[in-house]
Order: C-alpha cells, then sequence, then structure tokens
C-alpha cells in the first residue's frame, strides 16, 4: 500500500504549522479558546493534544456527547484524554434531546441512518451552545479521506469554525498522534462515528483507510488514471471507482449551499 507517512522532520513542521493555524484562527476571531467534542478515537484525540499545544489547558474544552449507542470503552477512552491533557470537560448524554426531536416528527419511523445523523446535529447544536456561552470557536476533528469521501454529516461532524487535520490522511494522523504522544491504543484504534450501534467507518465505507488514502492520493489528487491507480495498489479496480464514486456522490457536502445565478436584469 501506499506509504503516506511524514519524515521525522516533517513531522515537527506538520505539528507546529498545525499549532500555529489553531492560535492564529483562534485569535483573528478575537475568541477566547476553543472546544471539541471527544469521542475516544485518534481524530479527536490528535486535535486536542494540538488544541493544547497552541491554545494551553486552560483555554481548551472538551465535549464527550454519548447517546445510547456509545460505547463504554469508547467514552472511557475520551475521558482519559481530557484528564490526560488536563483539560476542563463534560459528560453530555443526547439521548434525550434526540428522542425528543423523533417523537416530535408525526409518523417517525426512526431510520438507522436519519437518526445516526440526528446524533451527529444534536452534537453540532451542544458544541456551539457552550462555544457560544465562553466565546471559544469549535474545533473540526475530521480528516482528508473523511472529507474527500464525504464520511461526515453535513451540518453535524463538520458544522465547525476550522478543521486543524483536515489537510492530513488518515495514517499521517495516525503516526502525528503517536509523536504528539497520545497512548498507541488510541493511536491504533478502529475507527467509529458512533452513529449507531456496533458501526465502524470502514464497514460502512466498504473500504479500509489505507486504500482510501492512497487512492484519494494518486487518483482524486493525483492524476493517475483508475488502471494505473488498481495495478499500483495491488486492488481490483472496482475498489478505486467505489472511491471516487464517494467523492463525487459527495461533491455538494464540499460546497457552501448553492444559490441560482444571478439575473442580469
Amino acid at each position: 500500500m501506499l506509504d503516506l507517512r511524514f519524515s521525522e522532520a516533517e513531522l515537527a513542521a506538520q505539528r507546529d504549522h498545525i499549532v500555529d493555524f489553531i492560535a492564529s484562527t483562534v485569535d483573528d476571531a478575537g475568541a477566547d479558546g476553543a472546544v471539541l467534542g471527544l469521542s475516544g478515537g485518534v481524530d479527536s484525540t490528535t486535535t486536542a493534544y494540538l488544541a493544547v499545544d497552541a491554545l494551553g489547558t486552560e483555554n481548551v474544552y472538551g465535549l464527550i456527547l454519548p447517546a445510547e449507542v456509545s460505547s463504554e470503552e469508547n467514552m472511557s477512552d475520551a475521558e482519559r484524554v481530557a484528564e490526560t491533557l488536563g483539560i476542563d470537560y463534560d459528560v453530555v448524554e443526547i439521548g434525550g434531546i434526540v428522542g425528543s426531536i423523533v417523537d416530535a416528527i408525526p409518523g417517525a419511523e426512526r431510520d438507522t441512518l436519519a437518526v445516526g445523523n440526528a446524533r451527529a446535529r444534536v452534537r453540532g447544536v451542544v458544541n456551539y451552545y457552550v462555544a457560544n456561552e465562553e466565546n471559544y470557536l469549535v474545533l473540526g476533528t475530521g480528516n482528508r479521506a473523511e472529507a474527500m469521501t464525504g464520511y461526515f454529516t453535513k451540518y453535524g461532524d463538520q458544522a465547525v469554525d476550522c478543521n486543524p487535520i483536515g489537510n492530513l490522511y488518515k495514517q499521517q494522523v495516525r503516526q502525528l498522534a503517536a509523536y504528539l504522544g497520545a497512548p498507541e491504543d488510541l493511536a491504533e484504534k478502529t475507527a467509529t462515528a458512533g452513529l449507531w450501534a456496533d458501526q465502524t467507518d470502514e464497514q460502512e465505507l466498504g473500504v479500509d483507510y489505507d486504500t482510501i488514502d492512497a487512492v484519494v492520493a494518486l487518483h482524486i489528487a493525483g492524476d493517475a488514471s483508475t488502471s494505473a491507480t488498481a495495478r499500483e495498489l495491488g486492488v481490483e479496480e472496482r475498489v478505486v471507482e467505489r472511491v471516487r464514486g464517494l467523492y463525487e456522490r459527495s461533491e455538494h457536502k464540499r460546497r457552501m449551499p448553492p444559490a441560482p445565478e444571478p439575473l442580469s436584469l
């Protein structure tokens, strides 16, 4: 598989670059700090470590937002990250909020995807409520593989003010997490969006993250053809086509809401 990992010097440069980005983004907005959701996964863990480096422990606030489908292990890991970093955090159960939304809609059938996306959007609302009260910005925790495949909830987990690790491939996030001193078990943990019980990212996407990273780098961000990418990675062309399809179908998620072209009257 394509190796996208950084050299030691590149890791240091990436860390400094992202830390500067967080600090300047918060400063430019006239904000006093940043809030982020902690899931116990590698993306939010890495973002939290970078935020503390940029802003100090006293200016970073974590929110752990479990629902009934959240695993105890993930929530425990999220608390471990906050306590290790020494940042203030709260645990806010969102199941009742989501249930109230669904119950308020006549005839709602509790479709798994619809309810899962509602969970992501409620988490965004809670993040912004705290951010507004504290004059903080909301930090996103999405990576490049997720962005390019549309693996996020529109106006949910990407309802944020900035994405500090948004340009990093998943394998680079894992590498940076280890470089920053995050626990090894979190750096290598199986990714899950926590939208429904026993959900994992790679199972839902149908492709593992290393392959997604490589296809995005070679075929979508790069100029390699489908067949050349498949040969280079030792995968079937249908795998490359699947990632390409995820990218094309999610284009609307990466754009501002469209409006008609103005008429010349």
